[in-house]
């Protein structure tokens, strides 16, 4: 199974490489913040857009937008039977009435987290109605405090729980043998995965301190990019999808 993956990596390489800049880059240097409007899948991946704290001059939010959305997409399309598509994604205001049409959500920098009353009501209602998010891209005492602080907003009687490898979550679909691969290659040098739960014991909000995983699915196919992390990035990925459609 792990050569199919790589596989996918270096045959995926030469498409990607010939699109990434244009995919990547919007006017004066910024991430291309473009919306767009997905196809009729069963999944479409919403990245949501918050009120922030300028801690990362306030475009976290956007970061690796869209190409990581699109690379990652097409790997749980190439892995799964889940029925979803390269373009199955788009960006979507939290505190938007439309957000709960969305089940699985993907938050960059939540440590530039700073919410609006009506965001923090709606990542109670969200989360109450079942949508499954996950947190990436956010290292440091201060934004992991500031994360937690966030959204304990919502969810004022709930904890943080740092997972180990033996959660089903990290073997949904793909059965992870390190939580660490990426450690070396990421600004925060040690990874912690962090879990809120429902009543029923099922993660809900999967937050990887210290990991930038849309990094990975951004920039798999440039010189430097390390493919046995790499790797595992989509593994994971693929991992949190499969678990948030069957828990």
């Amino acid at each position: 199974m792990r050569k199919a993956i790589i596989w996918f990596l270096l045959a995926y390489t030469a498409l990607a490489s010939m699109t990434a800049m244009a995919q990547r880059f919007g006017g004066g240097g910024r991430w291309n913040t473009e919306q767009n409007i997905p196809p009729s899948t069963e999944i479409v991946v919403a990245r949501w857009k918050f009120g922030n704290n300028g801690w990362v001059g306030g475009f976290g939010w956007a970061h690796n937008y869209p190409s990581s959305d699109q690379n990652l997409n097409q790997f749980i399309q190439e892995a799964t039977g889940i029925d979803i598509d390269r373009m199955s994604y788009l960006w979507i205001d939290l505190g938007d009435e439309n957000v709960f049409d969305y089940p699985f959500a993907y938050v960059s920098e939540p440590g530039e987290m700073e919410l609006s009353e009506q965001e923090v009501e709606n990542l109670r209602e969200y989360v109450n109605r079942g949508g499954f998010v996950l947190l990436d891209d956010f290292d440091g005492p201060q934004q992991l405090a500031n994360m937690q602080g966030q959204v304990q907003r919502a969810f004022p009687n709930k904890s943080w729980v740092a997972l180990d490898i033996s959660h089903p979550i990290f073997r949904a679909q793909y059965e992870l043998d390190d939580l660490h691969a990426m450690d070396d290659y990421v600004s925060g040098g040690y990874t912690t995965y962090y879990a809120l739960f429902n009543d029923a014991g099922d993660v809900v909000m999967v937050a990887g301190h210290n990991n930038d995983l849309a990094n990975f699915w951004d920039w798999f196919d440039l010189p430097g990019t390390p493919i046995g992390p790499a790797t595992d990035a989509f593994r994971l990925g693929v991992n949190y999808m499969v678990y948030a459609l069957t828990h």
